[in-house]
């Protein structure tokens, strides 16, 4: 059931209507952990700066999360610096970044990692994600996740690494500049065919669609009264499916269906609080009576 994961560990500052917080703990892989780890443990592959604080390693060690394979390398963590405005959660504005480590850094995986075959790639630099994958000598079922950034400056070697995972997640927007087509469902089918055995597109507050050759749903998201901050609500949805899928080792329509609930549900106690406020206490006693009011919510009239 064991899971490995490589993604950016970050210092998030972020600002939206709600207000400003700095240095918290964010990046790809930091809130994927935080939901996939109610199913399963969690090995996380990333690096870090000699800034990072104490009180962050202490807190993945708290959760259970398996810090092993982070590096720690002279330099800066990678940081970022984003704002959302009143009204527009959809889309963060990037104010700075701060590469740092990540400039130089190539994967390390410590030996017994080597062997999970569970494994996802958050989103990063998909040659770094290569990088990974080929270190990576058992994999059943990789899961993989990307970005904008990528698809605009690295498509080739985004649609390269497509071709050897089995789950591909992205949201509507990337789907759509990835296939260049301006049709979601036409976008997920395309999808398909660039090599993944299943298409996972996040669409916001409007939900999710899941497609394969077998098997074709949607479901909305949750109805979130509130939204205080979204950073990190892609990467905590692909935690709770992947941690999920971890578990019950399989990956028929029945079991992706409830991981997707699981997923969509876990999302929504993200965008409620700053980076992991919502998520670092959540455990799956909590997170299911959400689910009941979630499965309400969805459940067709008879």
């Amino acid at each position: 059931m064991s899971l490995v994961t490589l993604g950016t560990v970050a210092l998030d500052n972020i600002k939206t209507p709600s207000g400003d917080k700095n240095h918290l703990l964010g990046g790809s892989a930091s809130h994927f952990a935080m939901s996939a780890r109610l199913f399963t443990k969690v090995h996380l592959v990333s690096v870090i700066g000699e800034d990072f604080p104490q009180k962050h390693v202490t807190f993945f060690k708290q959760k259970g999360v398996d810090i092993t394979s982070v590096i720690e390398r002279k330099g800066k963590t990678f940081a970022w610096y984003g704002e959302y405005l009143k009204g527009d959660f959809n889309h963060a504005i990037t104010r700075a970044t701060e590469l740092g480590v990540l400039l130089t850094y190539y994967p390390q995986v410590a030996l017994e990692h080597r062997e999970l075959p569970n494994v996802f790639l958050a989103n990063f630099d998909p040659e770094i994600q290569m990088n990974f994958l080929m270190l990576m000598k058992n994999s059943k079922f990789v899961g993989m996740d990307t970005m904008n950034l990528w698809i605009a400056n690295k498509k080739k070697a985004v649609t390269k690494l497509m071709k050897k995972v089995d789950l591909f997640i992205a949201n509507d927007g990337e789907a759509m500049a990835l296939t260049e087509e301006t049709n979601l469902i036409k976008a997920v089918k395309k999808l398909k065919t660039m090599g993944p055995k299943i298409v996972v597109v996040k669409k916001g507050e409007h939900g999710v669609v899941v497609y394969s050759d077998k098997y074709f749903f949607s479901f909305p998201a949750f109805p979130v009264e509130k939204v205080v901050d979204p950073t990190g609500a892609g990467d905590t949805f692909a935690g709770g499916l992947m941690g999920y899928l971890s578990k019950a080792k399989k990956h028929d329509e029945k079991t992706m269906r409830k991981a997707a609930i699981y997923a969509t549900t876990l999302a929504s106690f993200n965008v409620e609080g700053f980076g992991m406020a919502k998520t670092a206490p959540l455990t799956l006693a909590t997170a299911h009576q959400r689910m009941t009011d979630y499965l309400k919510f969805i459940r067709p009239v008879s």
